[in-house]
């Protein structure tokens, strides 16, 4: 049996941890083993931890900081050839691992596996992701077009649903350190560059909204990491004429997103900048929307971005 090594960092998320831990303990494949990497938490999140007796659970101190070190140091301390990722205020369905499993073994040639997911939003309703260019459910697969996936809906991969052989994240050479925003779509997108992305319809994870100190609700006024990437690869020219258009969109979306939050943090005039250079097709509303916002003032387009935009759903 494959062994999958489950890493899981944690930062002051005691109110969450022990759901997550219990969601993976009560999982139909039992062959994993848990590493919870702690960053020098101050609530009562590690005590909790120490007090689950099962000798599959690890718990380490973080020799550094910042999510992505911490998902790096769990995986250079885990056994398993397979590593998956949970979030601390995130959880699995019983069936996650047992359909990644399977995926594993139906497409051997992929470089990530990964179940659809739901979310639950602030108000504790779970809902579907907006998931766009993937064949209707029950159908599972190779994704046909990853970029395609990501630039038209939500992220089909997300940190907690999906599995990656242990060779391909050290391929990747992991999370990208010192970053806190997008170091997961960068991988993603790394991988999705070079391997099929093998998908299941069949839910196995809930991505929680309705949690607290989510580190994605706070606005990035940077370029993703994966924007770099992207464009460091469509300047070489080395993708085939069929796929660029589709990464290319991909990209223009996550800049268009991040001139909202500009706008929406009082920098406008960085704003018209960051749009400027979007040569997007199928954004060109969002687009020119953002245009007019960044022109009025600050109260007036903060106000607007919060009823038009849900700011959370564009990245």
């Amino acid at each position: 049996m494959l062994e999958i090594s489950v890493i899981i960092p944690l930062l002051n998320k005691g109110s969450y941890i022990k759901r997550a831990i219990d969601s993976i303990l009560t999982q139909e494949y039992q062959n994993f083993e848990i590493i919870v990497v702690d960053g020098h938490s101050t609530d009562q999140g590690p005590d909790i931890v120490m007090s689950i007796h099962d000798s599959r659970l690890k718990l380490i101190a973080q020799p550094t900081k910042g999510v992505s070190e911490a998902r790096n140091f769990g995986v250079e301390m885990s056994h398993g050839s397979l590593i998956a990722f949970l979030d601390a205020d995130d959880e699995w369905l019983p069936n996650h691992l047992n359909t990644i499993i399977r995926l594993v073994q139906k497409f051997p040639q992929a470089g990530a596996y990964t179940t659809a997911y739901k979310i639950c939003n602030e108000n504790g309703k779970l809902r579907w992701p907006k998931y766009r260019a993937i064949p209707s459910p029950p159908w599972e697969g190779v994704i046909p077009n990853y970029f395609l996936s990501a630039a038209r809906g939500e992220y089909p991969v997300w940190t907690s649903a999906v599995c990656i052989p242990k060779k391909i994240f050290i391929e990747m050479c992991g999370f990208p350190i010192g970053i806190w925003w997008g170091e997961d779509a960068d991988l993603w997108g790394k991988i999705a560059l070079r391997y099929p992305i093998a998908f299941s319809w069949e839910p196995g994870a809930i991505y929680h909204w309705d949690t607290q100190n989510r580190a994605c609700c706070k606005p990035s006024l940077e370029q993703e990491p994966f924007v770099k990437t992207a464009r460091k690869i469509m300047d070489k020219d080395v993708i085939s004429g069929d796929f660029f258009p589709y990464l290319d969109e991909y990209v223009n979306k996550k800049e268009i997103y991040r001139a909202a939050c500009l706008i929406f943090c009082g920098f406008p005039e960085k704003a018209k900048s960051v749009l400027k250079n979007c040569k997007t097709k199928d954004f060109i509303v969002r687009k020119t929307l953002l245009r007019v916002l960044s022109n009025l003032p600050s109260p007036v387009s903060h106000l607007l971005l919060k009823k038009v935009l849900n700011l959370s759903e564009q990245r």
